[in-house]
């Protein structure tokens, strides 16, 4: 079956679209020519909308029309759905406005049903992309395993001691999102497979930065977020003792695959990208990130990060996660940004959205 989609098909509706990467998959389908339905949960904020509605005064091909929709509530996506050659469902409950456990796995699956719902009522929908997560993928494995789509996070339940069960979701956030993932791309696969008018197939971002659009956009313990704190000179505090190796991939390359997802002959019903470093050169542990922020921006005084004796982490950092977006690169095609223009572009906004008042470029 052919599903992939051009302009000329008809609309292309995003949820999450005020979001971080949602708001870039809406700038990257704009810039193609495409028609968006920018689905937002409370049109009325200008913080969250006005940077959408700018496209339209931007000399792009394409344009944008805000939908208000709401992820917990059925039919909500009908009308904007509706006529729509393909959907992009990068909307969720991440945890980041102190949702339960529960709530988060709630809006990154329960709630998904929704959207396939809304998507079958269209009858016109030929491709739903999900944005799911590298966590859908990670599971324990020795420090230099390099994970890959044929990896599920679910695999190795012994390595979590018994900690991935069902009757923990409500108890941990991190095993109802990552399990709220996971279930999600199967329940869509499974779904698209019997119903034949859709194909369904997702992507897996990891550590993702790169420039905000809006000061929204810096949500607590994002990695954005994170990078701000280093550069007001915090610890990073994300994880244990401030250790942590990241993979890092470009918001605007994630955005970009959505759509290659959308328009691909060669993805199908099942196919999952993830989307992380290109090759080695992305994944740095916390302190060669800060160091590399001190390279690229020498007169910001003091950044802060892991803790260091005489130029040298004070501890070993475990050697994970490595992940490249090898298939995704050989599939979909996208070029990526390289890690210091990721690194450079995510500082620039902070500084130009006024989120870093100190800083000098």
């Amino acid at each position: 079956m052919m599903t992939a989609v051009a302009p000329a098909d008809g609309p292309i509706a995003v949820t999450g679209a005020s979001g971080y990467i949602g708001s870039w998959i809406v700038q990257d389908l704009v810039e193609q020519g495409y028609s968006v339905r920018a689905c937002v949960r409370d049109a009325g904020k200008p913080d969250k909308i006005d940077h959408l509605l700018a496209m339209n005064g931007a000399g792009l091909e394409g344009h944008v029309e805000l939908f208000a929709a709401d992820l917990l509530k059925p039919g909500s996506y009908d009308e904007a759905f509706k006529g729509c050659s393909a959907v992009i469902h990068a909307g969720a409950a991440v945890g980041f406005n102190k949702e339960t456990p529960q709530q988060v796995y709630d809006g990154c699956f329960t709630d998904v049903r929704h959207v396939v719902e809304s998507v079958q009522q269209a009858d016109t929908v030929k491709r739903l992309v999900f944005t799911s997560s590298f966590a859908a993928v990670g599971h324990p494995r020795p420090q230099g395993y390099v994970f890959t789509e044929k990896d599920w996070c679910g695999d190795n339940v012994e390595g979590y001691r018994g900690a991935w069960t069902e009757d923990n979701i409500s108890k941990n956030r991190d095993i109802a999102y990552a399990m709220a993932k996971a279930n999600a791309e199967r329940m869509i696969y499974g779904i698209a497979e019997a119903d034949s008018r859709f194909e369904a197939m997702a992507i897996l971002p990891l550590h993702v930065i790169g420039p905000l659009m809006c000061a929204n956009h810096d949500q607590t313990w994002s990695w954005q977020n994170c990078i701000k704190q280093m550069l007001q000179g915090k610890p990073y505090k994300n994880s244990k003792g401030g250790r942590m190796l990241w993979n890092i991939v470009d918001v605007r390359d994630v955005a970009r695959a959505h759509r290659l997802c959308a328009e691909s002959t060669v993805a199908r019903n099942g196919s999952r990208y993830i989307l992380s470093a290109s090759d080695r050169s992305g994944e740095l542990f916390t302190w060669e990130l800060q160091a590399r922020l001190k390279e690229l921006f020498p007169t910001i005084a003091n950044i802060g990060g892991e803790p260091m004796e005489n130029g040298q982490p004070r501890q070993k950092t475990y050697d994970s996660p490595r992940a490249y977006c090898t298939l995704a690169q050989q599939e979909l095609g996208p070029t990526t940004y390289s890690i210091d223009e990721t690194i450079k572009a995510t500082v620039d906004s902070l500084m130009q959205l006024g989120l870093l008042p100190h800083a000098t470029q």
